[in-house]
């Protein structure tokens, strides 16, 4: 059973059922109604450092291909490739120091000079002193994607249903999980409730501090496609390692196949507060007309927000908890649930079917946390012993605005 149904609980239930396994998904809400639907789509290995995350982003970024051949235009991928600059020779030197680790790691990337700019994005501002190409970076459409997943997974879907447990036997190991609607019995759960994690992990009696990062999109009007790549500033990369509570805004710009322009990005820790905030909006637009001039004189016809699935570590939960023996985990991707999507779902599958998984998993352990010798260890000053948040708890939630 796989409780969440947003992207990273869709492809848990497509290589689940893919492994020869019989999978229920359940949500409160409809698929993709929670963080997924409030995303970009973004697939990213460019603003990954060398490391766990990168490795499972290059693991996603492959089983993405495979799904784009597969399921054809459906899912509206788009292999864009990302575009990094710099404003300044000291940023654009960090940068390429950056891409270096990475190509040694797997990431394909090209040195973009400054006169070189012009020609991949002829509607940037002049001036900047150059950049990095990420040819791997691409986009899906989050709610369609999400909803082919499902259907390609053939799982039983009980969305509109709330768990309210995570059922134990006398031996402390799961049995099925306790809804509005009455029990599901199976022996294994997989807790993919993305920013809503900390208070599933909480129905089984352990310990998960996921916490949400709200963040802004802007929605321009449709345009002739002027933005060729996902564009964003160097600093873009700092702010999503940042451990900073505070807002933060770093300029994320993208063209869609439909035609609007989509604004990003912004991090602040403020709960689960839904409130507009002018400020960052204005902050946002701002930094995008640094970046494009033209979007200036062009309007803006909608805003939206989400909440990213924050660990401290900022790597997610993925696999087995020894705390709760049949409990698995598979949230806290932060901004990245979409693109790491298919990588969890296929390491989760590979667990469950007895085999070994591709990657070694023990830093993205759920039960890291209650190690005295974690960084992040739960008494830590800031990080609760406890899931600070309760409520209903099984609303899907992978991926927040970018």
């Amino acid at each position: 059973m796989v409780v969440g149904a947003g992207m990273v609980g869709a492809a848990c239930a497509l290589y689940a059922a893919r492994a020869g396994l019989e999978v229920v998904l359940v949500d409160r809400g409809p698929v993709a109604g929670g963080t997924t639907g409030a995303g970009e789509g973004n697939l990213l290995v460019s603003d990954k450092e060398p490391g766990p995350e990168l490795q499972l982003a290059l693991l996603s970024a492959r089983l993405w291909g495979e799904l784009a051949q597969e399921l054809g235009a459906a899912v509206e991928y788009e292999p864009k490739g990302g575009l990094v600059v710099a404003s300044t020779p000291a940023s654009l030197a960090a940068l390429t120091d950056l891409a270096v680790g990475q190509r040694a790691a797997g990431v394909t990337t090209v040195d973009v000079k400054a006169d070189q700019l012009p020609y991949l994005e002829p509607h940037l501002a002049p001036g900047l002193a150059g950049g990095v190409l990420y040819p791997q970076d691409a986009q899906v459409m989050p709610t369609l994607a999400a909803a082919h997943l499902v259907r390609a997974s053939g799982a039983r879907l009980e969305t509109g249903r709330t768990v309210t447990r995570i059922l134990r036997g006398a031996d402390g190991a799961v049995r099925g999980v306790r809804t509005d609607r009455g029990d599901i019995l199976a022996p294994t759960v997989v807790n993919a409730a993305g920013t809503w994690g900390a208070e599933v992990a909480a129905l089984a009696g352990v310990g998960l501090p996921v916490l949400p990062r709200r963040g802004f999109v802007l929605v321009t009007e449709p345009l002739p496609r002027r933005v060729r790549h996902k564009v964003y500033a160097a600093d873009y990369v700092a702010d999503v390692a940042s451990d900073s509570a505070a807002l933060q805004t770093s300029p994320v710009v993208e063209g869609t196949a439909a035609g609007p322009v989509l604004i990003g990005a912004s991090r602040e820790r403020v709960g689960f507060d839904r409130s507009f905030s002018l400020p960052v909006v204005r902050a946002l637009a701002a930094g995008a007309t640094r970046l494009f001039p033209f979007l200036e004189h062009v309007r803006v016809m909608r805003t939206y927000l989400g909440f990213r699935p924050y660990l401290p570590d900022h790597l997610p939960a993925i696999g087995p908890d020894p705390r709760a023996p049949g409990l698995f985990h598979a949230c806290g991707h932060e901004g990245a649930g979409i693109g790491l999507a298919t990588g969890t779902g296929h390491l989760i599958a590979r667990i469950l079917a007895g085999e070994n998984p591709e990657l070694n998993l023990t830093p993205f352990r759920p039960d890291r946390f209650d190690d005295p010798d974690h960084p992040h260890h739960l008494s830590h000053p800031g990080h609760p012993s406890r899931p600070r948040h309760t409520g209903n708890t099984d609303r899907s939630a992978e991926e927040a605005a970018p």
